[in-house]
């Protein structure tokens, strides 16, 4: 398969044109925006919402396989397209138990999967003696389109609960049953693993890295995370459980909190390339962009080892409204030892935003040490990035 259509137009998009290029492949991008940044990259591009399954079914007519860049489809309009022989990958029968966050949950519990106690806020009645039961802080979550930590809140007590829920469901006309109640973790770290699945069922998994957010967004990845090999291989048996479960065709990202006690709880699954496998770009022998062109494509998988002592991941994030392209800051950024600065084009900023990112290469083999110098080359990073 060498045709391949993109649902969505972004920064994950836009990262597989290299990938595409060496393996011969052309992308066909639905995006609803000229501004968006795979638009430049893209052979052809269908301008429509990403939900938009009539446009879908033009980007069908001319490409041979449909993968996803994001989770924001309709799949019940997907649905007949697939029946008329369409080819999904991932099928949607495989994102069909995971675009709500509710249904997410169920389905990892259901697998036997280690997750945060959670329930579904649809019975007010019930409410309080179900939050009793999880105890203050809890985590009020949208069920679905939350990303970024958008639609993410951490509550502290049954005032604000009863306060967010009205501010909400008001000024979003939403209803009680779009979310979920789950229990705050209190983790010592915050971790990811990207692992890819061929047609055949062969999986390969990446490092496992550490991934440091703030106020609900990613800020650094670490690769690899500073953790035990029993810790990793459980991480891996739990991507291997969940990707032959849902017989994925593609690269999944999995999110997981590391308690303070050692144990490994499951955070969220993205069913698509993830922020935490772009060091893979610059520090893997086969990034993660090109491990799903390779999947959905039919082509052998690529090695996904490390080809250095580790990295370093920074997200260039906005912090202002502006149309800036930041180009003395990426200079300074650029003028660091191995570091690859990308630039995702993006021609307005806004607060949170991800404008691009920043990795680093490291030759530290000593652990304890790549740790500390890895924090200490994020925060000269973002010095040089944020304002003072």
């Amino acid at each position: 398969m060498k045709r391949v259509g993109v649902i969505g137009g972004g920064q994950l998009a836009w990262m597989m044109a290299d990938a595409a290029q060496k393996l011969g492949v052309e992308l066909i991008v639905q995006t609803p925006s000229v501004h968006d940044p795979a638009v430049s990259i893209a052979q052809e591009t269908i301008f429509a919402p990403v939900d938009d399954a009539s446009a879908t079914e033009i980007l069908a007519q001319k490409c041979d396989v449909i993968t996803f860049e994001n989770e924001f489809v309709n799949l019940n309009a997907l649905s007949g397209l697939a029946q008329q022989g369409v080819c999904f990958r991932p099928k949607l029968e495989a994102l069909a138990p995971l675009l709500d966050k509710y249904h997410q949950r169920c389905y990892l519990r259901d697998l036997g999967l280690p997750v945060p106690q959670f329930f579904a806020l649809e019975e007010v009645e019930n409410l309080k003696s179900k939050i009793e039961y999880l105890g203050f802080p809890v985590v009020l979550k949208s069920r679905r389109h939350g990303y970024d930590g958008q639609g993410t809140f951490i509550i502290q007590d049954f005032a604000s609960l009863e306060q967010k829920l009205s501010d909400e469901t008001t000024t979003q006309t939403l209803n009680q049953s779009l979310f979920l109640l789950e229990e705050f973790v209190p983790f010592e770290r915050e971790l990811a693993i990207i692992a890819a699945r061929s047609v055949e069922g062969e999986i390969v998994t990446y490092p496992v890295v550490e991934t440091q957010q703030e106020q609900q967004v990613c800020r650094r990845v670490i690769a690899p995370a500073e953790i035990t090999p029993n810790q990793v291989a459980e991480i891996e048996a739990i991507a291997h459980t969940l990707l032959n479960s849902l017989e994925v065709v593609g690269i999944f990202g999995i999110e997981l909190f590391l308690s303070a006690d050692g144990k490994v709880l499951v955070n969220e699954i993205a069913p698509r390339t993830h922020n935490s496998g772009h060091f893979s770009l610059d520090a893997c022998e086969t990034s993660q962009f090109e491990q799903h062109l390779r999947a959905v494509c039919g082509f052998p998988l690529g090695n996904p080892a490390l080809q250095c002592a580790g990295a370093v991941m920074v997200n260039l994030l906005g912090y202002e409204n502006s149309h800036s392209d930041y180009q003395s800051q990426r200079q300074q950024i650029a003028e660091i030892s191995q570091a690859h600065v990308h630039w995702y084009g993006k021609t307005e900023s806004r607060p949170g935003r991800k404008l691009g990112h920043v990795t680093v290469l490291l030759d530290n083999h000593d652990t304890e040490l790549a740790g500390a110098y890895a924090n200490n080359i994020a925060h000269n990073i973002e010095s040089i990035w944020y304002p003072r």
